[in-house]
């Protein structure tokens, strides 16, 4: 796998990356990936739950998390690169035992989203740091490889999360969630503290606060008007409204950020072909596993007879090409990005129209058998495109990069989930208790997973003509 670092090496660099320092980082990478996933299958418990939640208060309970970590990812990189990573780190892992234990003691709804949206606050630090972190120690020799281990743990936190989620909603209240978490944060937090050395801050990196709250609003708006599409329709106010607020602040932003002394990044960055191709095969993988996460349980349960947790185990076989591709593409050597973006994507696609085949009379062993073709592709794709987002950017802005890059994977899955939800929506309501009532529900999660899959292949072809040499003819190989 190719990395082509812009700095040169610094000491920091050349000190290298121990493995209790990279175990310690990808664990908190898991952790805050894993609660986007998590609170989705206690959604029946919260809304039987004592705090009489509203559908809205229910909605905003699941997303509030979501929209304030994608919304501050990239100025939360900002902050690492200009005060030290693993303060910025330190400080997420507060922030995120703090949000968990004012969600587990909420006696109100207002609390409890509360206390979700400073857990997504932390969670905006964390990721960011983590990866900034591994590239500034890692060097060159070694990013491939800690690139690999930090984008699967990043991958596997959706699968953790579920299967997490799916033990406490079978055997536990909700609220063991969000204190398992406040303990799991301290270990954490001491973890880093002894394991992490301090990498170079640069005080003169940019915070730029206007660039900062246009940006974060742009996100917060485009993501809360996905999240908001499927249940009050695409075409409402409050949609159209957000998207369009979102679209001005991107312009502002990016008009700003191009007549700034000192901007938050310049958007000239994105002239490069390949950061283009490398932000949308990141949104792309993750807009199809998040697509697969949102039926995955309901299918389960509904058409198999699963209990909650025994649907959350049963996605465990999305982690086999996650863990083991990426290590045989370390293993490999120097392979271009291009056939393992592309070629990634093209498999996550296939195993979306593998899925969309389900049904109840489907096995098990045939259905795990398309979660793994899911899962290599993953696995492929998701390092290749980490490394080339990340690598588009100077070894000093290692946090932009990642909070770009981990950007693009939450909206990404914010799609992916209110795409397959409007197609589903759309074509079956309510709780199918019947044979007749499976077969329509399975019917809609297929035509929702095939549009997801269609999606993802348009953007596979994307991205693979987006890695193309400068100047090469359209059918061209880099290889």
């Amino acid at each position: 796998m190719q990395v082509h670092p812009q700095d040169p090496a610094t000491p920091a660099q050349n000190s290298g990356l121990r493995r209790s320092t990279l175990l310690a980082l990808c664990a908190c990478v898991l952790v805050a990936q894993g609660m986007v996933a998590a609170i989705n299958l206690l959604i029946p418990q919260l809304a039987a739950s004592s705090l009489h939640l509203t559908t809205s208060q229910l909605l905003w309970t699941v997303d509030a998390y979501v929209i304030v970590f994608a919304a501050l990812l990239i100025p939360a990189g900002a902050i690492g690169d200009r005060w030290g990573r693993k303060g910025a780190l330190l400080a997420g892992l507060g922030l995120f035992a703090a949000g968990a234990a004012t969600s587990a003691l909420a006696t109100g709804p207002a609390a409890l989203i509360a206390g979700r949206g400073v857990c997504g606050a932390g969670a905006a630090l964390i990721m960011p740091a983590t990866m900034s972190i591994v590239v500034r120690l890692a060097g060159p020799a070694g990013m491939g490889r800690a690139l690999a281990a930090w984008t699967l743990s990043a991958g596997l936190g959706g699968l953790a999360g579920n299967v997490v989620g799916g033990l406490v909603g079978e055997y536990l209240s909700w609220r063991a969630l969000f204190w398992l978490m406040v303990p799991l944060a301290a270990l954490l937090a001491a973890a880093v503290a002894r394991t992490t050395p301090r990498t170079p801050a640069n005080p003169a990196a940019a915070l730029d606060p206007i660039g900062s709250l246009l940006i974060t609003g742009a996100l917060f708006a485009v993501v809360h008007g996905i999240i908001e599409g499927p249940p009050r329709g695409w075409t409402s106010a409050t949609v159209l409204g957000s998207f369009a607020a979102g679209a001005v602040l991107l312009a502002l932003f990016t008009a700003y950020g191009l007549r700034a002394a000192r901007p938050l990044f310049d958007p000239r960055v994105f002239a490069s072909r390949e950061l283009r191709a490398g932000t949308l095969g990141m949104a792309t993988a993750f807009f199809g596993l998040f697509a697969l996460f949102y039926v995955n349980a309901q299918y389960l349960q509904y058409a198999k007879g699963y209990s909650v947790a025994v649907a959350g185990l049963a996605i465990v076989p999305l982690t086999v090409g996650m863990v083991v591709v990426p290590k045989l593409v370390v293993r490999a050597g120097n392979l271009k990005h291009r056939p393992l973006a592309g070629g990634g994507l093209a498999l996550i696609g296939a195993g979306l129209l593998l899925v969309s085949t389900a049904d109840a009379a489907t096995p098990y062993p045939l259905y795990a058998l398309y979660l793994l073709l899911l899962s290599v592709g993953t696995g492929l794709c998701a390092p290749a495109l980490t490394a080339t987002v990340v690598a588009s950017l100077p070894a000093h802005q290692a946090g932009l990069g990642s909070g770009l890059n981990t950007a693009a994977r939450e909206v990404g899955a914010a799609l992916g989930v209110a795409v397959v939800g409007t197609v589903l929506a759309a074509r079956f309501s309510g709780t199918p208790e019947g044979p007749a009532q499976v077969a329509e529900f399975t019917s809609a999660m297929g035509t929702g997973l095939r549009t997801a899959a269609l999606l993802v292949l348009l953007a596979a072809a994307a991205v693979w003509w987006g890695y193309r040499e400068p100047g090469s003819a359209p059918g061209a190989s880099e290889d």
